[in-house]
Order: C-alpha cells, then structure tokens, then sequence
C-alpha cells in the first residue's frame, strides 16, 4: 500500500513544473479574462487559452501530446495537432468563412477591391523589416502575415514555412484581431481630416444572383492559374461561398458554416494553445515577433487609409478613406471600426456596406500574399 502511494506521488506533475509554466498560466488567464469579461474574440481565445493551460502541464508526466510508439496509441493532442501540421484545419475554416461571407459589397463597387489589395503592403512591409531585424526569409514572411488580420492565413503559413514559430505567431494574430478596436481608429483618426471622415459615398447597386454565382467560380480559376500555391485557401474559401450563392445547396453551406466551422476552430485553437510552451514563447524572439505584430497591423491600416486617400485624388466619386483601413481581412471587425469612426463626425454617415467591400477582398489578398510568399521562400 505504501509503496502503490509513493508510486502516485512520483507519477504527479508537481515536480516537473516550472517558473515558465505559471507564467504561461497566468497569460492564459488573461486571455481567458479578455474573452468573458471584455468579449475579445471569445470563441478564438477561450479554446486557445485552455490549449496554453493543458500543453504547459508537463507532457512526461500526462503524455497527452506524445506520439505514437509500438505500445502507446499516443496521446489526444498529438492527433489533434496533425491537422495542424498538415495544413488541414485553416483551408476547412476558409470553407466555413466563405459560406458566411457576401461579396456582393465587393461586386457592387469593384475598385474598392484596390484597397483590400492596398491593406496587404502592411505584410510585405513587416516582412522587409522582418528581415532585417534577423529572421529567415521564410520566418520574415510567416511574422509578415499578421498584418493580414487572418489567423487561419497566418497559421496556414506558419505551418509550411516555420513551425517553430507557429505558437507565436497564431497567439499574435488571433490577440491582435480582438484588439483591432483599440489598434486601428487612432491609425485611421491621424491619417484623415475631419472632412474625410464625413463624405457619403453613393448607394450600392444591387448585384444579381448570376454575379454572385460566377465570382467565387472565376476568382478560384483567375487566382489560382496567377497564384497557383493559393489555391488551398482561395479555392475552399470560394467553395464555401458558392454552396452559400447557389441556392441549392442551403444544407451544405449550413454546415459548412456551422457545423465544420465551429468544431475545426475548436481543433485549430486548442492545438496552436497547445504549442504555447513556455520553453517555446518566453524568448527574445517570440517578444520581436509580437512587436512586429502590432506594426504589422498599424501598417496594414495605414496602406489601406493613404491608398483610398491616393485613389480619390484621381476620381470623381470619392470614397470615405475610412474604408482603406477595413481592408485588413477582419471581417467584419474592421468594417465596424470604420463605421463607429465616421458615426463620430457624422452620425447619419453610414458606410458599413461599402467598408464591407474591402474587408471582404482583404480575405481574399491575404490568402494570395500567402500564395506568393508560399511560391517564392517555400
């Protein structure tokens, strides 16, 4: 009997915890603090959270993340983590977003497609300085991402360019979009006047069932042959949306949207909480990682603010520069930002459909900056 209680003694994780550990406790608790108490992205952060909390309990004495062995099946988040590293959670999550997602504000003002594409010079940008401060050039493009406001995106290129990051950088991203209304109105306020925060822009026409239909059809053809690497994410992210377009479909897209969504999100989210060791994220190089995270998004914001404010100098109908900074893929987080800004000025002003125009290519230009960086460094 006493020697079956000092054999249960030994076998508790008391002994192999560390100073790290409770630290990395304790950014899970604030995590999980934001996500009730302030609704941060509580569905991305909770699962996360609890993912830091259960890869930070020592995985010799639980064996929860160990492989498989010719006598262990191997542990619950090993299994789970594959889907992780075998790129399979994000394309299924693009599924789910395009199931959601109308691109009908996209179609009915087509130029503002530019200022989705105009919000992803904030990642070629981080990449350069990326660069510069030490890291690979497949590690600078991973970092880069963030600025696309795109965790699946994020994640997607981690994975396939350098894993060893991949903790940093999807905590990084997926914090940063719930704090994209605290990072982005000061941006967008410092870079606009009054006065261009008050224009009314026209009303959207009205875009019909065949538009709709064609698009996710000849965007996944167009970008694929252009970007070829793109096509994981740009092609489920269209399927989803045709299935959502066809009308014929309602049950597919139901699932694909709620169903597939919400359970591959719990996956990804635990699994990438998971690899938050504190050995892994308490480093010099996971703090550079965050900084430029954060820079990431300012950028991002900024590009997408100064190439609406670039675009109205040459045309005649105007558009409310606020749109540029929703054209991080933060849908419809950044939309919203933009519309509580301009209500500001002007609470008659309402631009929360044409904002919705760039957010929505911003999901796409992320994806295909992923491409490009896939193509090139990979």
């Amino acid at each position: 009997m006493v020697e079956s209680i000092l054999e249960y003694l030994n076998s508790m994780a008391v002994a192999g915890l560390s100073l790290g550990n409770f630290i990395m406790f304790a950014i899970a608790g604030i995590l999980i603090y934001f996500a009730i108490v302030k609704h941060a992205e509580p569905l991305l952060l909770i699962p996360i959270a609890f993912g830091i909390i259960m890869g930070n309990i020592p995985s010799a004495y639980t064996g929860i993340m160990s492989p498989p062995t010719d006598g262990s099946p191997g542990g619950l988040l090993w299994y789970i983590q594959q889907g992780l590293f075998m790129g399979i959670y994000p394309p299924l999550i693009f599924l789910g977003i395009g199931a959601l997602t109308d691109f009908s504000f996209l179609l009915s003002n087509p130029k503002t497609i530019f200022l989705g594409a105009g919000a992803q010079a904030g990642i070629f940008l981080t990449f350069i300085v990326a660069r510069f401060m030490g890291f690979t050039l497949p590690q600078a493009a991973s970092i880069g991402i963030i600025g696309g406001a795109d965790g699946p995106t994020s994640i997607y290129v981690a994975t396939k360019m350098a894993p060893e990051l991949l903790s940093v950088i999807a905590i990084a991203a997926y914090s940063y979009i719930a704090m994209i209304p605290i990072i982005q109105p000061p941006v967008m306020k410092l870079l606009t006047t009054k006065k261009e925060r008050m224009i009314r822009m026209e009303r959207l026409r009205e875009v019909s069932k065949l538009e709709r239909i064609l698009f996710p059809i000849a965007s996944t053809v167009v970008i694929s042959i252009l970007v070829p690497k793109a096509l994981p994410l740009v092609g489920m992210l269209m399927l989803g949306n045709l299935l959502k377009e066809s009308g014929v479909t309602k049950r597919l897209a139901e699932a694909a949207s709620r169903f597939i969504l919400d359970s591959v999100t719990i996956l990804l989210c635990v699994s990438v909480g998971s690899l938050a060791r504190a050995e892994v994220l308490l480093t010099p190089a996971s703090l550079k990682i965050v900084g430029l995270g954060a820079a990431a998004f300012v950028l991002a914001t900024a590009s997408g603010v100064l190439l609406a404010k670039f675009m109205n100098l040459f045309s005649k109908h105007k558009v409310n520069p606020l749109i540029g900074g929703a054209g991080v893929s933060a849908v419809p987080d950044s939309a919203r930002v933009a519309q509580q800004i301009a209500q500001q000025d002007d609470p008659t002003n309402f631009i929360l459909m044409h904002a919705m125009g760039p957010n929505v290519a911003g999901v796409i230009g992320s994806a295909v900056a992923a491409g490009v960086f896939l193509a090139m460094l990979q």
